[in-house]
């Protein structure tokens, strides 16, 4: 996630992101209650997803050469799977966790850090561009929120609120849609929703099931899954590991199966 951040007047502190597309305008808008703030910013995922979105670095350097990136990485193979999980739960992926990862190389294009961030570095500059673990900020929130708040210029002893920070987790549960999906579109075609009140529950439950299959998550094959990823994450790891001048075997224990059982 990229959350941005200039020194430029509440209008212009932020760069490129949520509803940019629909004009400058509407992007803006999203700031209107930021009043005096010196500092403000935004995030969104789609910022770090090259090369399915391209020319993202090059349009937010236009806007705004001054802003100030924030980068939040995770676990790659860990990141990957959950990405997977993610688009079966917004009935976006239809194939089992295996035949994804082997068919679809976008999931693991995410996790190669080092791809996504380098233009960023070499846009804006190392000193503009900030990254951090997921574990790292997990273990430590007060700390990590401290560290970001003195890069940014803003009071680094400033109280922080405790919270959860797990926001929008991936139910342990998920809808995976079946076969090519067209039962499942059916469910959300105008013509459903007019009868489907009047379809009895035991009927519409069937017909539930015959759309889209309940999965458990916890019973996947991460560890066939991690050994997939691995040939391509820990050349990746170690690229990201020479761009950032730091090491992450303590942190990802799954990239490199360090885990307690030595296992993901």
């Amino acid at each position: 996630v990229f959350s941005c951040t200039s020194a430029k007047t509440a209008s212009r502190e932020v760069v490129e992101g949520w509803g940019f597309w629909r004009g400058l305008e509407h992007y803006l808008a999203i700031f209107e209650g930021a009043g005096e703030a010196r500092v403000v910013g935004e995030s969104s995922t789609n910022y770090s997803k090259a090369p399915k979105m391209s020319g993202v670095p090059q349009r937010i350097v236009e806007f705004d050469p001054e802003a100030k990136l924030l980068y939040a990485m995770r676990d790659p193979v860990e990141r990957t799977i959950s990405h997977y999980w993610h688009a079966v739960g917004q009935r976006k992926e239809r194939r089992d966790l295996i035949t994804a990862l082997l068919e679809e190389p976008h999931y693991r294009e995410v996790s190669h850090y080092a791809m996504q961030l380098e233009p960023y570095l070499r846009l804006f500059g190392a000193d503009r561009v900030r990254a951090l673990t997921f574990e790292a900020l997990i273990e430590d929130a007060a700390r990590e929120l401290r560290a970001i708040f003195e890069w940014l210029g803003v009071d680094p002893g400033v109280e922080i609120e405790g919270g959860d920070l797990h926001e929008n987790p991936t139910p342990e549960r998920v809808e995976r849609v079946r076969g090519e999906g067209r039962l499942d579109a059916f469910r959300d075609s105008a013509f459903w929703n007019r009868i489907g009140p009047l379809v009895p529950a035991p009927i519409r439950r069937w017909g539930r099931g015959l759309a889209a299959e309940r999965v458990d998550r916890s019973r996947a094959d991460v560890a066939s899954a991690a050994e997939i990823l691995r040939p391509f994450q820990l050349p990746e790891t170690a690229h990201l590991g020479r761009l950032l001048g730091r090491s992450f075997e303590a942190e990802w224990t799954t990239l490199y199966g360090s885990g307690e059982d030595g296992t993901p």
